[in-house]
């Protein structure tokens, strides 16, 4: 019999901690990250206001992204940029909805955002709110809360594709669900990867990510490319709607 660690979202969300990487959420500030506090919220970042300061940080993230990576476009850049914290946020929500079986509220007010860390991005939720975590709640707290407002700003800045952003956001969840399953099996944590898989199939159905591939068991094909052949040193990733990089032969 397996019993559950959590029935109940902690204000810590300690659960998440074990699984490391884009799956730890900080709720409080320590020392050494003091100026997260005082850092844009999601919000004020995906605000298209030319007067506002903050849509600055989109800016600057996307900047940043493209000098470590050496890509040769902005929109290359961006694309990866927002990959990665499209990541964090199915990371998160995905791994809360399995393991408490609650997801926090991550109201893009509540989720303060360092454009200037390493990957993967650092995010500090300033209230923990449980919600329900069904498929419309997560859909809603992920797909419209976030990524519809970070796909409006970055392509109010930058040329790209609405299907090379969404493939992106259905890539980063299928993503998040195959390391999810990956430590519950490790951990014998059937439980959770059968919640985990569960609702990643059912967020699959829900557009916009309905048609951006195909979604079997942990592996997903996209039907699109999020352009990271075109960075020095750069190749097909493993779920690329590309059967080989342009150019090549």
């Amino acid at each position: 019999m397996v019993l559950l660690l959590f029935v109940e979202l902690d204000p810590a969300l300690g659960a998440l901690r074990p699984l490391g990487g884009f799956f730890v959420l900080r709720t409080t500030v320590d020392p050494e990250r003091a100026p997260l506090a005082s850092s844009p919220t999601l919000a004020q970042a995906y605000e298209s206001s030319r007067s506002d300061v903050y849509p600055i940080s989109l800016t600057f993230r996307i900047r940043k992204v493209a000098r470590s990576l050496r890509a040769p476009e902005l929109r290359v850049a961006a694309s990866i940029a927002q990959l990665g914290l499209a990541a964090r946020l199915w990371s998160v929500t995905l791994a809360c909805a399995a393991l408490y079986e609650r997801v926090p509220d991550l109201d893009p007010q509540l989720l303060r955002w360092d454009p200037d860390a390493s990957a993967p991005d650092d995010l500090l939720l300033t209230e923990v709110r449980p919600r329900p975590a069904d498929p419309a709640t997560v859909a809603d707290t992920v797909l419209r809360g976030h990524l519809a407002p970070l796909h409006s700003a970055l392509r109010a800045r930058v040329a790209l594709a609405d299907g090379l952003l969404w493939g992106n956001a259905a890539s980063a969840l299928a993503g998040a669900a195959r390391e999810l399953d990956r430590w519950a099996r490790a951990h014998g944590r059937d439980d959770v990867a059968a919640r985990s898989h569960a609702l990643t199939r059912a967020l699959f159905t829900h557009p916009p990510l309905a048609g951006t591939g195909t979604f079997r068991d942990t592996a997903f094909r996209r039907r699109s490319c999020c352009l990271y052949y075109r960075v020095p040193g750069g190749g097909l990733c493993g779920d690329c709607g590309l059967s080989r990089v342009p150019g090549r032969g």
